[in-house]
């Protein structure tokens, strides 16, 4: 029988999850998470898979987008108040979440729920959940009590989210709620606000972190040191190759359940890659990216299968190309994206990396070239346009 608690951090309170599992009927165990981003990494995994361990015990799943909660921003590990998305990049990025989620969860056994269906609530409703806490109780969190002492600024949005975070849990009836590390003083407070609405309050259990490809910071899209889920076979397997060699017992045990190999490291990096890539691309595809990292990165080549592009759509009647729009809709990037990947010499052509100024070019000097985005990105432009 699986153990529903390995690799967790803590289980809390002591016994009760064994309790509930020792009970006549099914759990319903919670995860929720914020759409602030476009992507779900392979860090976000780590929980997911525990989720996926639950389904196949027969547990109920309840995914719950933060799409309410994600306007006013989760506290956890900041220094400063997290910068709020819109609410267009709220919609986007929740469908992509749902998506990029069942790449994992089994979705015949999980109820996704926003959070907005029971947050977007009357002000007397509002002022009862208010009511069932105290600014002291709010300011005993770890980030919080840093930035008193730093004097530095606590938002009052801010000291809302545990409140709206533990409501989610009464609102679908959480037997489990499962988070990161840094989630505790949240998945703890919905304890305390389910007891307060007369719900039996929920165990919670605490995954580790997964640290980034730098081998130093938590894995994230913003500091660009993560693996995405829907990133590219070959995208995969080249950041994987670069992790540390000290963080790769970290990867085998959270991402694939299983010590690290004794033998060379470089060969581990390149088992893990394959098997990361297979996971998300089907069987195959690790052996085939790992065939692409070579020709670029051992033999110094250009890959022999690069697609080829019309240019025709990115200069009609001859005019100048704009390279940031080439860049975003052939790669995939958004146009700010884009932009910044040309200014930080990320873009290359013919191996020659494009001027930081050069957002236009001519037609004819792009017929026929390679463009490479990054180190394992390439396109190739018809020799015709």
């Amino acid at each position: 029988m699986l153990d529903l608690t390995r690799n967790a951090v803590e289980v809390l309170p002591e016994g009760l999850l064994d309790q509930q599992l020792k009970g006549d009927r099914l759990l319903r165990v919670k995860l929720g998470i914020d759409p602030t981003t476009s992507d779900i990494h392979l860090g976000h995994t780590v929980v997911l898979e525990k989720l996926r361990e639950f389904q196949e015990a027969g547990h109920t799943v309840v995914l719950i987008v933060g799409d309410f909660t994600a306007q006013v921003g989760d506290p956890s590990g900041r220094s400063t108040q997290r910068p709020l998305p819109s609410a267009e990049e709220i919609a986007a990025n929740a469908s992509t979440y749902q998506e990029q989620a069942f790449k994992v969860l089994d979705r015949e056994r999980t109820e996704v729920r926003f959070n907005s269906e029971w947050l977007r609530m009357e002000p007397e409703v509002l002022l009862g959940l208010l009511a069932q806490t105290t600014v002291a109780r709010l300011l005993e969190r770890d980030d919080f009590q840093k930035r008193l002492s730093a004097n530095a600024p606590i938002a009052a949005l801010e000291l809302l989210y545990p409140l709206l975070q533990g409501y989610d849990s009464v609102a679908v009836k959480a037997d489990v709620e499962i988070g990161g590390t840094d989630q505790k003083f949240n998945l703890l407070f919905g304890r305390d606000i389910q007891s307060a609405y007369g719900q039996k309050p929920q165990s919670i259990l605490t995954m580790p972190i997964l640290v980034g490809i730098d081998g130093t910071q938590k894995m994230s899209k913003s500091l660009d040191n993560y693996v995405g889920v829907t990133d590219p076979a070959e995208e995969m397997f080249g950041r994987l190759m670069s992790i540390p060699d000290e963080a790769m017992p970290e990867y085998y045990r959270l991402l694939l359940g299983a010590e690290l190999p004794s033998g060379a490291p470089n060969e581990a990096k390149r088992e893990l890659g394959r098997r990361i890539a297979d996971r998300y691309h089907g069987a195959g595809a690790g052996e085939d990216a790992e065939h692409r990292f070579n020709q670029i990165h051992v033999f110094k080549g250009v890959p022999d299968d690069v697609e080829e592009i019309d240019l025709h759509p990115y200069s009609a009647n001859g005019k100048q190309v704009h390279m940031p729009l080439l860049i975003a809709r052939v790669f995939g990037e958004s146009s700010s994206e884009a932009r910044r990947l040309i200014e930080q010499g990320a873009v290359k052509i013919d191996g020659e990396a494009l001027p930081a100024d050069a957002w236009d070019l001519e037609p004819e000097a792009l017929f026929g070239k390679v463009v490479q985005v990054g180190k394992r990105r390439f396109k190739r432009i018809k020799p015709d346009g």
